[in-house]
């Protein structure tokens, strides 16, 4: 259902919208207010999808009422209503945070169109603000341990930094989980974060994935493509598993870092950039230099902030955390009631060997709450647990 707002002064056009509103969708759900502090009390207090509003009106016009709406609640969309000899003032108010206006009398079309207009970007504001909660939530970084704290610390000094970070340890620790905490708390989280494995794309098209090509570079290349560079412009560049980088990728990415600026396979056009670069890896990039496999220009410019993140090995006094925070999400995406563990079953998955780190955790406790008894028991964690 959607709630819609209509502050009109005059009594016989009020009726006129609400009338086409309901006959329109009768997922429409009308209320009305007859001057503009009227509609604003009731804005305030009820979460509307929309709101139509007049520019003339007693106690309070309504560019104060956009303007207080739009203070109070500004994700909600506002139609003006202007009448013939207020098109200026109606432009102002556009101005100012409308989603759009119309002339008196309304056209029926034109008004349905908007409102519907409205309403999807609304419903399309409202899922982005939903997901963005979601992956928050699935990004959560959870423990008490000295190095997460140390962790946590160094992120909220260097997040709201153009700083580079290179991020290690080894598979299933976390590292991606730090490079989104990296970007969500930088001035940069309003763009999505684009996100390279390295490894996981065949060497001979790294380049092409990363900066682009033109048609006919190469086989196969049957039109222009830009790279994830020149899609991360404004935001942040993830690149996963850098180490896996062959070494003309690798020579690109100095020169992006270096000169701020890409150039597509098959093309010698400059094209520039402002991307901020974030990079992990679960090798020693330092042994990798001794034996010519990274370039050790690329690794100064890459670690000018150093984050280990460690083996969950090394970190057990998260554990009992991580456990009730997993049985917690898995439940809610199982749609599944949540299971205690015992005491018992938590002291062995403490000192279980974590080779697979917090990953493994992870998909043995949903091994768990699917198999396990009602109170996951020593047994279970025997039985569903061992490798």
């Amino acid at each position: 259902m959607s709630k819609i707002l209509i502050i009109e002064d005059e009594a016989a056009i009020r009726r006129v919208l609400s009338k086409i509103l309901s006959e329109e969708s009768t997922s429409y759900v009308v209320s009305e207010a007859e001057d503009g502090l009227s509609g604003l009390e009731l804005a305030s207090k009820i979460s509307y999808d929309l709101i139509l509003c007049d520019i003339k009106m007693p106690k309070m016009d309504g560019v104060e009422v956009l303007e207080k709406i739009k203070k109070i609640k500004p994700e909600i969309p506002v139609i003006m209503i202007s009448g013939h000899g207020d098109l200026d003032t109606a432009v102002q108010t556009m101005r100012l945070g409308a989603f759009d206006y119309i002339s008196k009398p309304p056209d029926l079309n034109r008004l349905l169109t908007t409102v519907r207009n409205a309403l999807d970007r609304n419903k399309l504001a409202s899922e982005n603000i939903r997901l963005k909660k979601k992956i928050r939530r699935g990004y959560e970084m959870v423990g008490k341990s000295d190095a997460i704290i140390a962790i946590k610390e160094m992120i909220e000094k260097v997040a709201p930094t153009e700083a580079r970070v290179l991020i290690t340890g080894s598979n299933g620790t976390g590292k991606e989980l730090v490079a989104n905490w990296l970007h969500e708390k930088s001035i940069r989280s309003k763009v999505p974060m684009i996100e390279v494995n390295c490894a996981a794309i065949p060497s001979e098209l790294i380049e092409s994935e990363l900066f682009g090509h033109v048609k006919g570079s190469f086989t196969g290349a049957s039109k222009d493509r830009a790279g994830k560079f020149e899609a991360a412009n404004g935001s942040t560049i993830f690149l996963d598993e850098v180490g896996d980088m062959s070494l003309p990728a690798q020579a690109k990415v100095l020169r992006a870092l270096q000169e701020n600026k890409i150039s597509r396979v098959g093309s010698d056009k400059d094209i520039k950039v402002n991307v901020r670069v974030l990079a992990a890896t679960n090798k020693n990039l330092t042994k990798e230099i001794e034996e010519g496999r990274f370039r050790e220009d690329l690794y100064h410019r890459l670690a000018v902030i150093l984050i280990k993140v460690p083996s969950l090995n090394e970190r057990r006094a998260d554990i009992p955390l991580l456990v009730d925070h997993f049985s917690n999400l898995i439940a809610k995406e199982q749609g599944s009631l949540e299971k205690k563990f015992s005491s018992k079953a938590l002291e062995l998955l403490e000192n279980y060997d974590w080779s697979g780190n917090v990953r493994e955790l992870r998909n043995v406790i949903e091994r768990l709450l699917i198999l396990g008894d009602n109170e996951i028991s020593e047994a279970n964690v025997k039985m569903f647990a061992s490798k």
